[in-house]
């Protein structure tokens, strides 16, 4: 009998087990509408924090000789690995998606995008350092902290941490899980509520929308060879070779290196494979079933995989007045960012609520915005706009660290 009860908790403690159970339980949170508005799959995020924090107070037990510890090191590690295979999984449709009319429909209006990408994050480090100067008790690690956390952005968390040592990483790890929740649930939020407030008719935006993107896509010439049905083999391809660019690391100065890392390759990766949709006779063509069925299914893994540890650090390291200066980091940037694409740059709804998504490198917001919207087309905003934004928070958290 105790050999059974061993057995079953075990099972039910397993990583596998733990990632599907808070996958259903934040579908069923996340389809709760009040007033139109719902978390939809970022659900899931908050079902993950708030297991992250709760595993902290469930006290170990014993069945047998066997002790059960329901965190450890090991599930940490597993949770990152999810984490970054829901990345790969969903950037890399997401430049599949964008890839066919990304470079066909790149012009001087494009301009825009990448200008917002260096806005965004401009308006998220100068709040940053305003608030290192306001507040003495607030140290320029823990603020670096608080911007990536905020702008949700694992790739400039790193290269803060890489700018430092010891003590000092410990400061922006804890300043990152402290504003993680707001920075990802205040964009799926955010992307929401402005359609609403400025009373937009969704449908008939939608429709202007599509019809003004639409750009003809050449079929690939001569006879094509399709490997598989289901299009496994020109996905897996698109992420293999974005990692390969994402690990190209550029010398930036100071013995500093810059590197797109997987998320900022495998955009890349699916951007070049779906723009030209084949490789000598080979068809790299997907089906849009299964790129929406990739999409999703690296987003719920992201979310899981990223949310628990945030739990955890949330929890170690919150206090107040750093939870507000991280709100403060994700607001005002989302805010005037997006005042400054719809008056500068006259961009429609969808194309701005698209490019703030990703300047703010927010997944799950982009993901949102999809369902808010009716239309994958919301991508390409997305995809023009991330890449330089990820380049500016990786060089502005590496610049706060080591100037303030």
């Amino acid at each position: 009998m105790i050999t059974y009860l061993s057995a079953v908790c075990s099972s039910a403690l397993s990583i596998i087990f733990i990632v599907f159970l808070i996958g259903a339980i934040g579908y069923l949170v996340g389809a709760i509408s009040v007033k139109g508005i719902s978390l939809g799959t970022a659900g899931v995020l908050l079902i993950a924090l708030c297991y992250g924090v709760l595993i902290q107070y469930f006290p170990n037990f014993n069945i047998g000789e066997k002790q059960i510890v329901l965190w450890s090191d090991k599930i940490k590690a597993n949770f990152s690995i999810v984490s970054n295979i829901g990345t790969a999984l969903f950037v890399t449709a997401v430049g599949l998606i964008a890839g066919p009319k990304f470079f066909r429909t790149f012009n001087r209006s494009s301009i825009a995008y990448l200008v917002m990408g260096i806005v965004v994050i401009g308006l998220g480090a100068l709040t940053a350092i305003i608030c290192v100067k306001l507040d003495d008790n607030l140290s320029a690690n823990m603020a670096a902290g608080l911007l990536t956390g905020g702008l949700t952005s694992t790739p400039g968390f790193s290269a803060a941490k890489e700018a430092v040592e010891g003590a000092a990483q410990d400061e922006i790890s804890a300043g990152y899980g402290i504003a993680y929740l707001y920075g990802v649930l205040g964009v799926v939020l955010f992307v929401q509520i402005v359609p609403k407030i400025l009373k937009i008719d969704i449908a008939k935006e939608r429709e202007s929308f599509v019809a003004a993107g639409s750009v003809t896509i050449p079929e690939p010439k001569g006879k094509l060879f399709k490997i598989e049905e289901f299009g496994f083999f020109p996905f897996f391809l698109a992420v293999a070779i974005g990692c390969l660019i994402g690990a190209i690391k550029i010398p930036i100065g100071g013995g500093s290196y810059f590197s797109l890392g997987n998320s900022g390759g495998t955009l890349i990766g699916g951007l070049i494979i779906g723009h030209f949709g084949k490789i000598g006779c080979l068809d790299c063509r997907l089906s849009k079933q299964t790129l929406n069925f990739m999409r999703e299914l690296g987003l719920v893994l992201f979310l899981i995989g990223a949310g628990v540890p945030g739990g955890v650090n949330f929890v170690s390291n919150v206090k107040l007045s750093y939870f507000i200066y991280g709100a403060i980091m994700t607001t005002v940037p989302m805010i005037v960012g997006y005042v400054f694409a719809r008056y500068v740059f006259k961009l429609s709804i969808f194309n701005n609520l698209g490019s703030i998504t990703g300047g703010m490198t927010s997944t799950p917001a982009l993901g949102t915005l999809i369902a808010t919207a009716g239309t994958d087309e919301v991508s390409a905003a997305y995809a023009a706009t991330y890449p330089l934004a990820l380049v500016s928070i990786v060089l502005a958290s590496k610049i706060i660290v080591m100037l303030f």
